[in-house]
């Protein structure tokens, strides 16, 4: 009878610990996404990446909350806050969301170590589950398939790689600057920083670069048949150039500082001695004045436009897409 017990036992605790380390692995796996995921759209993130729209969702970093990450419908209801993190650059894929947090902004308990520092995190679409993936100082990422780019800066030099979402992979690219905030069709469209501004794309499949027009261009924007930019030999002026008709067309002659595109709208801040936050058709017409005065951190979602006042994070403003008023957006 001892014998038997014996055995019994041996058995049970194989199961117990065989159930353990099942549930263990599946709990503690990461789910990869599927096919042709890209975390957030060029515009938003060139645009300090303060809002993500995502499966019907508004993730965004809340101004009036010190920067908190929240989360809304499309139509502004149903406001809900996430994490107690000062959050920017915020990519949404498949289970997850990635950000960059600037640091600890109140009550953050059982957050460890994480709010001590700088870090770029993976949490659940609910804000749970907070995981640090590095401590790099992440000046651009994105997200493309199951993949984190990132563009990161130390006292010494710029660093280029891309990091797998599980943290499984880390594969170095490059030393210097390349922007991977856009990205089609599994390319990564960037400008050049070395000897040149043209554009180039990096395949994602490959990781090999090649060169795409030889432009002279900022901050490209792939959209469809387009490449939208700014025109650094001329002023800074908006333009876009066509793939397929070898055409560049000048869609304002403003000097811009920034400048977001969706929806068939382009907002940009104008910069001059009358600076105006400026709204036009994708094709450069139907341009308005939207609001007078110094704007940055142009977001776009798929009903609103949301910026704010130049040097004061703390202002956040909304305006309906193609509208001519905008007001104060203030969520709390």
């Amino acid at each position: 009878m001892k014998q038997k017990r014996s055995i019994l036992i041996a058995v049970l605790i194989v199961l117990i610990l065989t159930a353990f380390t099942v549930i263990s692995f599946f709990t503690g796996k990461v789910t990869m996404n599927p096919a042709g995921t890209v975390g957030n759209t060029a515009g938003n993130l060139n645009n300090s990446g303060l809002f993500c729209e995502y499966d019907g969702t508004i993730y965004f970093s809340n101004a009036s909350d010190n920067g908190r990450l929240y989360s809304m419908n499309p139509d502004e209801s149903g406001l809900t806050k996430l994490s107690d993190l000062h959050v920017r650059n915020i990519l949404a894929g498949g289970k997850y969301l990635y950000y960059f947090q600037l640091g600890d902004t109140g009550d953050s308990a059982g957050l460890g170590n994480i709010v001590s520092s700088k870090s770029f995190n993976r949490c659940s679409l609910k804000g749970k589950d907070v995981t640090c993936l590095t401590r790099d100082v992440v000046l651009q990422g994105q997200l493309v398939d199951n993949y984190l780019y990132l563009m990161t800066s130390s006292s010494s030099a710029l660093s280029f790689y891309k990091m797998k979402i599980d943290r499984s992979e880390t594969v170095p690219l490059a030393n210097y600057e390349i922007n991977p905030a856009c990205t089609a069709n599994g390319v990564i469209y960037y400008n050049g920083t070395q000897d040149n501004h043209y554009l180039y794309g990096l395949d994602t499949a490959t990781d090999i670069p090649s060169e795409i027009w030889r432009g002279n261009l900022w901050y490209p924007i792939v959209d469809g048949d387009y490449v939208y930019y700014m025109d650094v030999a001329n002023n800074y002026r908006l333009c876009r150039y066509s793939f397929s008709q070898n055409l560049i067309e000048v869609l304002t002659t403003d000097r811009v500082d920034c400048y977001n595109i969706g929806s068939g709208y382009i907002y940009y801040q104008k910069n001059g001695t009358t600076p105006q936050l400026k709204c036009m058709r994708a094709d450069g017409t139907d341009q308005k004045v939207i609001a007078e005065g110094n704007y940055t951190n142009i977001n776009m979602t798929s009903q609103y436009v949301y910026f704010q006042e130049f040097g004061k994070e703390t202002s956040l403003y909304h305006s309906y897409l193609g509208s001519d008023s905008y007001a104060e957006f203030f969520m709390q």
